[in-house]
């Protein structure tokens, strides 16, 4: 059944819910502008500096954990404002921060903003989006990461720099606090503004129609479909066929989770999100002026090469937004990590003896690159269009909850081991064992993964029931 649908409307709402996506990557690589004032500034040691970096994530998967349920009871939209809030009162709190507990606690509401953005914002998209464009709607999450990864660099750089030539001068003594003597503040606090803006856009968009119908909402459900299809008789054949597969639910039952078909993509959700992260993009976002470091560039060309690293990223994940409904999410993996395997395997041979063979410290940076391309327009492209749309809407919020949670555990993992593994293995050895994780992540998508491109999220969930029928 043919219909044109109103996609301007469906891109309002992908943007609105994506701004969770840019608070997240701001919230996460703004700290590393920070680090050095805080610790100066309360006189912290190594493991306090550590604290202060991994609250936040301790943050985010008590978020995770609980964004699921949430979701689930409350809605996708209420989530939502609950996310932007969390945001709101982190970003206050890191400013006015008076001693160090007070501002670990703020951190730590952020990162609860974080585990619950990460859930929901993708998956509200994936259930107001249409299959034909639902693949690069959910990538402007992934895309809107990488925006607020570069846009905490700039602000650093912007506030720094500003501390430094103007904010002496400043009259009034809270201002001049924040944004000259103590300009970490500044920094941190400067996250209100994109945060209060996504409170107040959250009032314009709708709840999920699906969510809607879950709860036995259709009058409400039909008049937000209308919006986005120009057909009474294509929204009566939506709303039936979102109505075959929450029959007789309303809420989300964690005896549907142990229903064999329904299990596996869970298991299978959860190796992906955790395998992700042991395939070096982490490692290479966060300690990456650190390893090129260790080729032997000072610490300014490092800084430099890490920018256009986070540029590539950023880039790369805009062309994936344009060709993942077209190509389709299990090519776009086998290409992405091919790719990904080869150029890991690059970096691995230039830090084993490459050098020594006289190739230029340039070629590093070229192999950087390319893993990155290969990464942004394969893995993190997919994983959370993947996950938002595997799993059947009566435990939705609550599987991705559980695959959110392992990624989030995968990240912990790799952020403490990639030192350690550094250290003992060499960059060499490291770089060879993500290449290694890299071969049972392609073997699970190629023959555990269907290909959700082009589907509804209604025959998407028929094939995991009929994997239940038949195991």
């Amino acid at each position: 059944m043919k219909s044109e649908v109103n996609i301007s409307y469906i891109a309002f709402l992908s943007i609105v819910a994506a701004l969770g996506g840019f608070l997240f990557g701001y919230d996460t690589a703004v700290i590393s502008g920070t680090i050095a004032q805080v610790s100066a500034q309360f006189s912290l040691d190594a493991l306090s500096q550590g604290w202060y970096v991994g609250c936040a994530l301790i943050g985010s998967i008590l978020g995770v954990l609980c964004a699921g349920i949430l979701s689930d009871v409350l809605g996708r939209k209420t989530t939502l404002l609950i996310a932007a809030i969390l945001f709101s009162i982190s970003a206050i709190g890191c400013a006015v921060s008076s001693v160090f507990d007070h501002l670990v606690i703020a951190r730590i509401v952020g990162g609860i903003g974080i585990g619950v953005a990460s859930i929901i914002s993708p998956l509200y998209i994936s259930e107001i989006s249409v299959a034909k464009y639902r693949g690069r709607l959910v990538s402007l999450y992934q895309l809107a990461v990488t925006v607020g990864f570069l846009g905490a660099y700039l602000v650093n750089y912007a506030l720094l720099k500003y501390s430094v030539t103007g904010a002496a001068q400043l009259s009034d003594p809270a201002l001049y606090h924040i944004f000259h003597s103590e300009v970490w503040r500044g920094m941190l606090g400067v996250a209100v503004v994109p945060a209060l803006l996504f409170f107040m856009v959250i009032f314009f968009i709708p709840e999920s129609p699906r969510w809607l119908i879950l709860k036995n909402e259709q009058v409400k459900a039909r008049s937000i479909l209308m919006r986005i299809y120009d057909s009474p008789e294509v929204v009566a054949y939506e709303i039936n066929e979102i109505k075959k597969v929450t029959v007789g639910e309303s809420s989300a039952n964690w005896h549907i989770l142990l229903k064999p078909g329904i299990m596996k993509a869970v298991v299978i959700g959860m190796a992906i999100a955790i395998l992700g992260q042991f395939m070096g993009v982490n490692a290479v976002l966060y300690y990456g002026p650190s390893i090129f470091e260790t080729s032997g560039l000072s610490g300014d060309d490092s800084l430099f090469y890490q920018v256009i690293v986070g540029l590539v990223n950023m880039l790369t994940t805009i062309f994936a937004l344009f060709i993942i409904d077209k190509v389709g999410r299990k090519k776009l993996v086998y290409f992405g990590v091919s790719g990904m395997i080869i150029s890991l395997l690059l970096i691995s041979f230039y830090f084993a003896g490459g050098r020594d063979l006289g190739i230029p410290e340039i070629s590093l940076l070229i192999f950087f690159l390319f893993y990155i391309f290969f990464c942004a327009v394969s893995i993190c492209a997919v994983i959370w269009v993947l996950l938002s749309e595997m799993y059947p809407i009566k435990v939705r919020g609550l599987a991705m909850s559980i695959a959110g949670f392992s990624l989030w555990i995968g990240t912990y993992l790799i952020g403490q081991l990639t030192p350690w593994l550094l250290q003992n293995f060499k960059p060499g050895g490291t770089f060879i064992l993500f290449a290694v994780m890299c071969v049972p992540y392609i073997l699970i998508v190629w023959k555990l993964v269907p290909e959700t491109t082009g589907k509804s999220l209604e025959e998407i969930e028929k094939h995991w029931d009929a994997k239940s029928q038949h195991t």
